[in-house]
């Protein structure tokens, strides 16, 4: 879509225009789904810096009131999906091109792609493993949360624990499954990466199961902490990752398998690791979105779930009988929607 304005159009009437407004309903899984589609595109990696700093330009007049004149609402569309794909939402800094979102489909292709061919022997297991969590570690870098800064000692120790529960969980299974048929051996890598998530998201978020995250009523009112939403909150993100890599990492070991059998892949083997490349971002197109549309960033909570304590005080100062608190469930450590943070 080109930066230059339309003079030719009509102009279009902005009033009420919230650029920050979801464009699909966020209460349902399909709107979700969508809306991680819009901003999660790939394509955005390889836009120019001009168009980027013009998008930027764009949304920060839009929340200003004050757009160029014969300004489309279009444009200032395309312009919040490309912020929302390079601009950090607490600083408004631009991000490194690998720890983006957008970046999740070309990278994660790749990286997985490799873990799924080089998985026989040791050197290539622990190799790979060790990049997938590098990039993981680059990935939660760039999009940490400015509101709840997380310790260079933290990040740094969760990463040498994810990467060695990844590598453990790889290398021993790799010892467990050599009499196994082959299928199981091509599960492996998938087993790695789903105890390293179980390991690594809650270290990276430990701050949150200390101190608990807000809760707030129907109104917005902050009513306190909670420490059990913030289990609930990253027990749905350790699933939400864990997803967005089991249909590829476990339907494509069994594609290769029969694949690799038939008598022209076997003379060209070669091609191998770049099909596999290439079918792991077929289903990362797809998976992405759906992983992280899986729950609803506002999350409702029972009152009688919460702590004690907090019930107590909910009791003591709240003039009318609540039923329900809601919480907002980050994703990763970047904001999607609503004003809050997307594996």
């Amino acid at each position: 879509m080109s930066t230059v304005l339309c003079v030719n159009k009509m102009e279009a009437d902005l009033t009420g225009f919230n650029i920050d407004a979801p464009r699909w309903d966020q209460r349902t899984f399909l709107g979700r789904v969508k809306h991680f589609l819009n901003i999660t595109d790939p394509r955005t990696v390889f836009v120019s810096e001009q168009e980027l700093d013009w998008a930027k330009m764009m949304v920060e007049k839009s929340r200003m009131g004050v757009v160029p004149p014969g300004t489309q609402v279009e444009q200032l569309l395309y312009a919040k999906k490309l912020y929302d794909s390079a601009f950090h939402p607490d600083t408004g800094e631009k991000m490194n091109v690998i720890g983006r979102m957008s970046f999740q489909l070309p990278g994660g292709m790749i990286i997985t792609g490799f873990m799924l061919q080089f998985y026989r022997t040791m050197p290539a297991v622990i190799f790979w493993q060790w990049v997938n969590q590098s990039f993981n570690a680059l990935v939660n870098y760039t999009n940490r949360n400015a509101a709840s800064p997380i310790s260079v000692r933290q990040m740094t120790l969760s990463y040498f624990t994810a990467t060695t529960t990844a590598v453990a969980t790889a290398v021993g299974m790799n010892m467990l499954t050599k009499k196994a048929p082959p299928l199981v051996g091509r599960w492996v890598p998938f087993a790695a990466v789903a105890a390293a998530n179980c390991v690594n998201i809650p270290m990276m978020r430990q701050q949150e199961l200390i101190q608990g995250i807000c809760v707030k009523d129907r109104n917005e009112n902050e009513i306190g902490h909670s420490r059990r939403a913030a289990a609930i909150g990253i027990t749905q993100v350790v699933i939400s990752r864990i997803t967005m890599s089991a249909p590829g990492m476990i339907l494509l070991p069994v594609i290769m398998e029969r694949l690799e059998k038939l008598h022209f892949m076997q003379k060209v083997k070669v091609l191998h690791a770049p099909l596999q490349v290439m079918l792991c971002g077929y289903f990362l197109i797809f998976m992405v979105p759906v992983a992280c549309g899986l729950f609803p960033q506002k999350c409702e909570l029972p009152v009688s779930y919460l702590e004690p304590e907090l019930q107590d005080t909910i009791k003591a100062n709240s003039s009318s009988l609540l039923d329900f608190l809601f919480f907002y469930r980050q994703l990763l450590f970047w904001k999607c929607l609503e004003g809050m943070w997307w594996l």
